[in-house]
């Protein structure tokens, strides 16, 4: 059975999700009330165990660094790597191709510590692999050139027992996951902020490498007004929206 998939974000009025308005008083307000909702007392995802998050979160998070690579290491053990660890919650960093410079086995947001796990695909190198095993980092490999994200999940769903995953990635992990039929529900936190930006991410932004542009159609669930002045909303994904005839 397919683990229920929520892209749950924090975003700018004017969509966005990164950008100038990250450092304003206003955003952390409504970040921290994201951050609640995520692992807070009652929070409406109690089956999560960690989040997902796509490879242009993972480059902010490691500060554009580039991994220390040995081309002479041993050959690693075929399949994933499950690294010991003591932390409850995970950091999911889709990173097909193995390029995240991780100096730590975890990353810290707020009051939590996730530990971190790599989604690689086949096309991630042997000395990849071993630099994430060397500095204690968990990883599974799904697909050969490109990552299978349904396959990601029941590898994650397998590993880690969890049957509910929240999905933080960028606008292209975003959208790649809702047009793969992967997504049961959209949960935005709309920041009374905007900066209009035109060169920073959205909540979705569709590649036409991997996926199209075809409207995805969405029911309200529920709004709710946060004390701060965000709205919590919650949609469920219903599918391809109907053109006019």
């Amino acid at each position: 059975m397919k683990p229920r998939l929520t892209v749950h974000m924090h975003t700018t009025l004017d969509g966005k999700i990164e950008g100038p308005h990250l450092f304003t008083r206003e955003s952390l307000a409504s970040q921290r009330h994201y951050y609640n909702l995520i692992v807070g007392e009652g929070s409406p995802f109690p089956g999560h165990r960690g989040w997902l998050a796509g490879t242009t979160t993972g480059d902010l998070a490691t500060q554009y660094k580039k991994p220390e690579l040995d081309p002479n290491a041993a050959e690693v053990p075929e399949g994933d790597f499950i690294a010991p660890h003591d932390e409850e919650i995970h950091h999911f960093s889709i990173d097909p191709r193995g390029r995240l410079g991780w100096e730590e086995n975890y990353l810290q947001y707020f009051d939590t510590r996730a530990h971190i796990v790599e989604l690689l695909s086949g096309q991630a190198s042997n000395s990849y692999k071993a630099f994430l095993r060397k500095r204690g980092i968990s990883y599974v490999v799904a697909g050969s050139d490109t990552l299978d994200l349904e396959l990601a999940l029941e590898k994650l769903q397998e590993h880690f027992g969890m049957e509910e995953f929240l999905l933080d990635g960028g606008g292209g992990v975003n959208w790649s996951f809702i047009k793969a039929g992967l997504v049961d529900e959209v949960s935005i936190v709309l920041s009374p902020v905007a900066d209009g930006a035109t060169d920073t991410a959205s909540l979705f932004d569709a590649n036409p490498k991997y996926n199209d542009t075809n409207p995805v159609a969405f029911t309200l669930i529920s709004h709710t007004v946060l004390d701060d002045g965000s709205l919590w909303l919650r949609y469920r994904v219903d599918g391809p929206a109907t053109p006019l005839n």
